[in-house]
């Protein structure tokens, strides 16, 4: 219980600012943290987690509400929570089809990148509400306006805002556990603005609904089904990432371990409901969930209460809300983005490499002037690529050529230290080393990816001269599809030359594999073998 009172205090402040830093108003950032926090408890895998509105869901969802409105002037405002259901659809797919795992793969530096764009993008959107001017609809808007925001800047307001800011930053630890830095400055700085600077042109909330949230009704048609979707999926994909990198943390503090596709579903029920009810999206709150952690919190009954402290807070005392400067919101908000910066990678640049620190700095840059999607999709592409080269070098090493005198060898080798059941006598080894002399093996020992296969087949036209073409899989852990076709490929090949194939296929799972391919019809049975020594009697 204490957890979740904790966390709704910290959440409070925050929710109003995300909602005004949205576009949606700040009601619409209250019932965000009381909707998905308190269904995405109920219903998640990660018992100790907050949700609500953050700060990456609130930049997008600022560009959403941008964009549509200023497309669809009469029904933007519907579309835009339209995106809030269909994202939380996306979410609950994802819990379905298991892909939870493969949300918490996406590289590193990736990660730094995006998250560190995000906090930019919070920082340059709140600089002219720092100052007492309107805000901006985009980062680079914002970035271009800055001396202009300065140069028209409201001297009370940024002092409000600056003072809001130092709280937030300098606030002693141990002060925390009495009042949250965030509650004491909304409360502090809304009084002393409310009594002395009335008159001082201070931009304020203003009114707020209050009462429950009446149902909203999602509006789709054919004109706006790609521009919708493509935003649901942004918002799905940015939250699921968001809210399992959280529940990574909750694993860390508590030492559990978190039902990732269990919290994808729960994360999308949660956002289904709150856009029906205009809400902002959400997802699991670092910050949040380590405090309720901190707190005591255990279960998920602390998100439940967290939510319906909230609920109780806006009914009863939503009317002094309107008094909130929205240049103490940006002090706020101010804090959540550098907060969100990847300051240790930052520090540690010099040391992780030239390509992690290039390719955290290309997906920060798409993500502040580009788009989310783009960015991952860019970095996840750009890193897969060089980690699959990594790989393919390392799996070269796996594959190996031997024909003539070396093959010889080592078979005498086997035989004399009597790892074979067949004797070494003179006629045998003659005829082995005559047999061997026009043989050509191929060894794959390991796993083999598709990546490889080029490399293989450039190998093998390098080893020509041979009539008879030994192919050993028996030590191959993997067999992916298009080296099994590679390989299939090679028989053909030396087939139609009239040479002789024998395949040591091994495992049972290597022969499933190039079965699927109709080995067989390649091959006569007489020519497949269990392991190495029964081909070499055919060799004999």
């Amino acid at each position: 219980m204490f957890g979740g009172l904790t966390a709704a205090v910290i959440a409070l402040p925050l929710a109003l600012a995300f909602g005004v830093s949205s576009g949606a108003g700040a009601i619409a950032g209250v019932y965000g943290a009381i909707f998905v926090g308190f269904f995405a408890a109920l219903f998640g895998g990660t018992a100790t987690q907050i949700s609500g509105p953050t700060g990456p869901m609130s930049v997008v969802m600022a560009l959403v509400f941008t964009q549509l409105i200023a497309s669809h002037p009469d029904t933007g405002l519907v579309l835009a929570f339209t995106c809030v259901i269909l994202a939380g659809l996306f979410q609950i797919l994802f819990g379905l089809l298991k892909l939870g795992k493969y949300f918490v793969m996406v590289p590193y530096p990736v990660i730094s990148g995006f998250m560190t764009g995000i906090g930019i993008i919070i920082i340059l959107l709140q600089i002219s509400p720092l100052l007492g001017n309107a805000g901006d609809s985009n980062a680079l808007a914002a970035l271009t306006n800055i001396p202009n925001a300065f140069n028209q800047q409201n001297t009370f307001a940024t002092v409000l805002g600056v003072i809001t800011l130092l709280i937030m930053i300098y606030w002693p630890e141990k002060w925390t556990k009495i009042i949250p830095a965030p509650l004491f400055a909304l409360i502090t700085l809304t009084i002393i603005s409310s009594t002395f600077f009335t008159q001082q042109g201070i931009s304020v909330i203003g009114e707020i609904p209050t009462g429950f949230p009446s149902l909203l009704m999602p509006s789709l048609s054919l004109d706006t089904l790609y521009q919708v979707s493509y935003f649901a999926f942004l918002l799905a994909v940015l939250g699921a990432i968001d809210s399992l990198l959280t529940s990574m943390v909750a694993d860390t503090l508590t030492e559990t371990h978190h039902n990732s596709d269990k919290e994808l579903i729960g994360q999308g029920i949660a956002n289904t409901i709150a856009g029906f009810f205009g809400a902002l999206p959400g997802a699991g709150a670092t910050m949040r969930t380590a405090i309720n952690i901190r707190a005591g919190g255990k279960t998920a009954l602390s998100g439940i209460i967290h939510s319906i402290t909230l609920l109780i807070v806006i009914l009863w005392a939503g009317d002094y809300a309107q008094y909130i400067p929205h240049t103490v919101l940006a002090g706020m908000l101010i804090k959540v983005g550098l907060d969100i910066i990847d300051w240790r990678f930052i520090f540690q640049i010099k040391k992780v490499g030239l390509f992690s620190a290039s390719l955290m700095l290309l997906v920060l840059l798409l993500t502040v002037f580009v788009d989310l999607i783009t960015a991952v999709l860019v970095g996840m592409f750009i890193a897969n690529l060089v980690t699959l080269d990594r790989l393919t070098h390392i799996q070269l090493d796996n594959i190996t050529f031997k024909r003539g005198d070396e093959l010889l060898s080592e078979i005498s080798s086997e035989m004399t230290s009597n790892k074979a059941n067949i004797a070494l006598t003179d006629d045998i080894q003659n005829n082995l080393s005559k047999s061997l002399a026009n043989t050509l093996l191929l060894e794959i020992d390991g796993p083999v990816s598709f990546a490889v296969s080029r490399e293989l087949s450039r190998r093998f036209t390098e080893n020509l001269a041979f009539t008879t073409l030994v192919i050993d899989l028996s030590s191959a852990k993997l067999i992916g599809t298009t080296t099994a076709l590679m390989i299939t490929d090679l028989i053909e090949r030396t087939k139609i030359k009239n040479k002789k194939v024998l395949v040591i296929t091994g495992t049972e799972k290597t022969n499933q594999s190039l079965k699927k391919l109709s080995l067989e019809t390649l091959l006569d049975k007489k020519y497949q073998f269990d392991n190495r020594e029964q081909a070499l009697q055919t060799l004999i």
